[in-house]
């Protein structure tokens, strides 16, 4: 059978839930590039990588997000930090209010994923080898930087955006070349990949916090960023694509070097999502949803350990929740990841985001309204929260990835997956700082009554965002595949 048959197959997918093969990849990758290279796309066998190329691909890919994102998710431990210090005299935090310290962690998270169009277009130009030495060197470079800095704007520029910048390329490589490689198992692998953010959370917010405490945190940040640029340098040398999106790759690498100037041009041409999808009310309610819920994720992180001090709880116990919630982060993406391979990724995906707000409605804003009145009941509730919302609001970051692939196929993979996730970087960069400045002005000594404003608004962006993935859903019955 030729490519040019290939079109009037559709019985090669059977129905979106069913898992997409790689031979059905290398089929769908001929099919989408045949103006640049048809007769040699056609001929790429459907070959299956090794059990032991899988394994090392997941191990890589786990060790550059555990160290760079569990980094962006123990970011609660500089929080209460800072927040402590905007209490004294003479530091760079002296005066700072809780949302203006946000804005380091903010800008992190938010620019893992708002440079994930230009970072996708440079593993596809350069390997994802070269980019996610690029990411290690960006982290090593703003955790120097910022062990020096002597003013808060400094800190937002070196710890918050740089970080993230790293953070980004180092990330996105991953993300994005990692399920390729897995077809029935997808769901699975990409939970046991992302859950690298949860355990590098469990690892890294008691060390930071214990680093914090004996050497400084001018120390800690010197010693992270060693450690940061060591471990993601290692996953790097293992990390490359699957061998039915590498000769997709590299024929779209050879066309645009023909082109003028194509070296300086190569840098900047980011792949744009074909405009017949984007005018799709699936990718509009993917769209919505992935913003809604980006909005709300990361603040309830960044203020666990604040939050746990207006209850009483010492700087330790707080940085402890942290690790808490980060465990059922873990065990949520990779049980969850299981479960999405047998009962569907979008069922998955409105099942962690409706619960997560419910989980917000029912724990985290009764807390912050009794918390004061009965230490007790305010304690256990939150608790639970935090055990809640890391199994279940962690996990839609995992299924996002695999979900994107059966929703819009896998040839329209990588341009769906950059954009989508920079839409996700905006809604940190809109909500987390929002959620922050609803806070009453000063620290612990506020009392949790300070961030009823903040539990309220959690929960309504994510009931908000449960109603969009429910759109994406209906959408996809109508539609099931591009």
């Amino acid at each position: 059978m030729t490519a040019g048959t290939q079109p009037s197959q559709p019985s090669s997918i059977s129905k979106p839930t069913d898992d997409i093969e790689l031979s059905t990849l290398s089929r769908l990758s001929s099919i989408a590039d045949q103006p640049c290279s048809e007769a040699s796309l056609a001929a790429v066998p459907p070959l299956q990588p090794t059990k032991l190329r899988q394994i090392a691909i997941c191990t890589a890919s786990f060790l550059c997000i555990f160290t760079t994102c569990g980094g962006v998710f123990s970011f609660g431990v500089y929080q209460e930090l800072y927040q402590t210090m905007s209490q004294q005299p003479n530091n760079p935090f002296t005066g700072a209010t809780p949302a203006a310290i946000d804005i380091i962690g903010t800008l992190s998270a938010a620019f893992m994923t708002i440079g994930a169009p230009i970072a996708n277009a440079w593993t596809k130009r350069f390997s994802p080898r070269v980019a996610v030495l690029i990411g290690a060197g960006l982290s090593f470079a703003a955790a120097m930087l910022a062990s020096f800095s002597q003013a808060l704007w400094q800190f937002i520029l070196t710890q918050g955006l740089l970080m993230g910048l790293g953070t980004c390329f180092s990330y996105m490589p991953a993300a994005t070349v990692a399920p390729m490689w897995f077809g029935r198992r997808r769901g699975l692998a990409m939970g046991i990949i992302l859950s690298g953010t949860g355990i590098g959370g469990l690892v890294w917010a008691p060390a930071m916090h214990a680093l914090n405490e004996h050497l400084g945190f001018r120390n800690a940040l010197r010693i992270a960023g060693g450690v940061t640029t060591a471990l993601v340098a290692a996953g790097a040398l293992v990390l490359d694509w699957d061998p039915v999106s590498k000769t997709r790759i590299d024929s779209e690498n050879a066309r645009l070097a023909a082109r003028p100037n194509s070296r300086l041009r190569s840098l900047w041409d980011v792949p744009l999502v074909d405009m017949r999808i984007a005018k799709t009310g699936k990718f509009g309610g993917q769209l919505v949803a992935t913003f809604l819920q980006s909005a709300a994720y990361y603040t309830p992180v960044f203020f666990f350990s604040a939050y746990a001090r207006t209850l009483g709880y010492s700087a330790t116990e707080g940085a402890n929740f942290i690790a808490i919630n980060n465990a059922c982060n873990a065990l949520g993406k990779i049980v969850l990841g299981l479960l999405a391979d047998r009962f569907g990724r979008i069922n998955m995906l409105l099942v962690t985001t409706a619960i997560s707000a419910v989980a917000s409605f029912a724990f985290w804003m009764p807390s912050t309204l009794l918390g004061a009145h009965n230490l007790a009941t305010g304690r256990g509730l939150f608790v639970t929260y935090s055990i809640m919302y890391g199994t279940f609001a962690s996990a839609y970051v995992s299924l996002f990835p695999a979900a994107l692939v059966e929703i819009f196929g896998p040839q329209n993979f990588a341009s769906v997956n950059g954009i989508l996730y920079m839409a996700r970087g905006f809604g940190t960069l809109a909500g987390t700082p929002s959620a922050g400045a609803t806070v009453h002005s000063g620290s612990h000594t506020a009392g949790p009554s300070a961030y009823f404003g903040m539990a309220t608004m959690i929960s309504s962006l994510l009931l908000a965002a449960s109603l969009g993935v429910v759109w994406v859903r209906w959408e996809n019955k109508r539609s099931p595949i591009w």
